[in-house]
């Protein structure tokens, strides 16, 4: 059985977004569930500060040892940092993925929350 936080929000895709102090601003990372999924992850591919993204688009790639694949993005928004400390340790994905493992950090419209699910949603979506 996955992890899920109550606190977050999620898509069908499996990835997460976390609110922080900012209301404009998340932490986007990939589920529990997910890295569960790939297995153990040896290469991210991030985006860079400052590129802007539709909702769905696909902001990034997981290389893990099973497969290969898309981060999508969860909101339309901008990304204002990317995790430092995943270019040394891409594991921290499986280790700690709602935590050290988040992804990138977005401007986004707080508005626009309301169409991911709460954890109740997510988990009904995985069939749990």
């Amino acid at each position: 059985m996955s992890s899920i936080p109550q606190d977050l929000l999620y898509t069908a895709d499996h990835e997460y977004v976390k609110k922080t102090a900012d209301a404009s601003v998340v932490l986007v990372g990939i589920t529990d569930y997910a890295q569960g999924e790939l297995g153990d992850i040896v290469y991210l591919e991030m985006p860079a500060a400052g590129k802007k993204f539709g909702e769905h688009d696909v902001f990034g790639t997981v290389e893990a040892v099973k497969a290969v694949s898309e981060l999508f993005s969860p909101l339309a928004g901008e990304i204002v940092e990317v995790n430092p400390k995943l270019e040394g340790e891409p594991a921290l994905v499986n280790t700690d993925p709602y935590g050290d493992g988040w992804m990138i950090k977005m401007k986004i419209d707080p508005a626009a929350l309301g169409g991911l699910m709460d954890a109740a949603a997510y988990k009904k979506h995985l069939g749990e």
